[in-house]
């Protein structure tokens, strides 16, 4: 989900820190930052060596300016592999300086700064490419314990084992996160794709439509006013044929816009499905609805319906779990194709329904179905039911 949603039908608003995004609010910032720097409580070993009064002035001088700088540069090759990642020559540069910084200050200051190699094999695994992560994370655990064998060797042999095991975790972490990226950058491609085929599948709908109409029309046109003013008889025949194409053409267009404005309930399933993965919504979508026999004035409203429901989840709620049902059911009044979404969100606010469902439940109302919206124990519920047949026709009794 976004950063930031907020839920319009109770006021609350719910916040999650997307995986592989930039923050988009101060919070968000501050969260992630917080979750990123907590772990740099394990540099107290090297905070504690500094404060014991173990160096000389300039040696704890040197090593306060040196783990500032290596805190900062491995914050910020870790904090920016979460939302913009570095090019990777920027990468490499900031490992190799957190490596030189790790090595002369554990060389130098002694077995407490051995510690700084774990930072440095999570920074290769969050960030490194995977090929390269693979001998990096190994290559730092090793100098490690080259340079723990002047000084403690028990020491570093137990830090070895930690910092291979974080280090190749986070190859895994680093991979979900650029993964995740490919992903949201796929989906935007799909669906540009897809609003330039149906802009080509319109185009190509009205030149069929259109193009013979408009080349007969032009043609007797032409006749028409050759025939002027010698034989009106004949042209005021061709303006009639104008007259009766025209309007067949008019009539052409209407339908097939009318049958672009109205939705269709298996592709907003479809689409309901990918709106929802995109929010980071864990969906329960059915695939493959039963809708013979029902009108498709009932179908389409059920769109409308299933359409207003997701954006609702998506938009305002807050959930991170939504399931559609669509099931047939038998009433009193006869069979019912009956839609149900479901989500775990914050819900409706009890000051009555908004402009949208007011809306919806008059569109049901003119297809002969019912919309039944509001609170349940675990989030907000939404249910639509239409005739799952077509209206009987009622003769005059003769």
């Amino acid at each position: 989900m976004n950063g930031t949603t907020t839920d319009d039908r109770d006021g609350t608003t719910a916040r999650h820190i997307p995986l592989g995004r930039p923050p988009t609010s101060r919070r968000d910032l501050l969260v992630k930052a917080l979750w990123i720097g907590v772990w740099l409580v394990f540099l107290s070993s090297p905070v504690e060596d500094l404060a014991g009064g173990g160096h000389s002035t300039a040696a704890t001088v040197a090593g306060s300016c040196g783990l500032a700088v290596f805190v900062a540069v491995y914050l910020a090759m870790v904090f920016r592999n979460m939302g913009r990642p570095f090019p990777p020559r920027a990468v490499f540069g900031l490992g190799g300086v957190l490596g030189v910084l790790a090595t002369v200050l554990a060389c130098t200051l002694g077995s407490a700064w051995l510690g700084l190699f774990v930072y440095l094999a999570v920074a290769f695994g969050a960030t490194l490419p995977l090929r390269a992560a693979y001998w990096a994370v190994p290559a730092s655990a090793l100098v490690m314990y080259l340079i723990g064998l002047r000084s403690d060797e028990k020491q570093a042999r137990g830090l070895v084992v930690l910092a291979l095991l974080i280090g190749f975790a986070m190859t895994g972490v680093g991979q979900l996160v650029r993964t995740t990226i490919e992903l949201r950058k796929a989906r935007a491609t799909v669906a540009h794709l897809a609003a330039n085929e149906e802009r080509l599948r319109l185009a190509r709908d009205l030149h069929d439509l259109l193009g013979h109409s408009l080349s007969l029309i032009t043609l007797k046109s032409e006749l028409a006013g050759r025939m002027l003013p010698g034989h009106p008889e004949q042209a005021a025949r061709q303006v009639a044929d104008i007259e009766q194409v025209s309007r067949q053409a008019l009539v052409d267009v209407r339908e097939a816009v009318t049958g672009y404005r109205r939705p269709r309930l298996a592709a907003e399933l479809a689409g309901a499905q990918v709106a929802l993965a995109a929010a980071e919504v864990v969906a329960e979508v059915p695939a493959d609805p039963d809708l013979a026999g029902v009108p498709e004035e009932a179908e389409s409203a059920l769109a409308w319906a299933l359409r207003e429901a997701v954006t609702n989840v998506v938009r305002h709620s807050g959930a991170d779990r939504c399931a559609v049902r669509l099931l047939r059911r038998e009433t009193l009044d006869g069979p019912v194709l009956e839609l149900t979404v479901e989500d775990n969100g914050s819900g409706g606010s009890g000051k009555g329904p908004g402009n949208g469902l007011t809306g919806l439940t008059e569109r049901l109302e003119k297809a002969g179905g019912t919309l039944r919206a509001g609170r349940v124990k675990q989030g907000f519920r939404l249910v639509a039911r239409v005739p799952a047949t077509p209206a009987p026709d009622v003769g005059s009794g003769a």
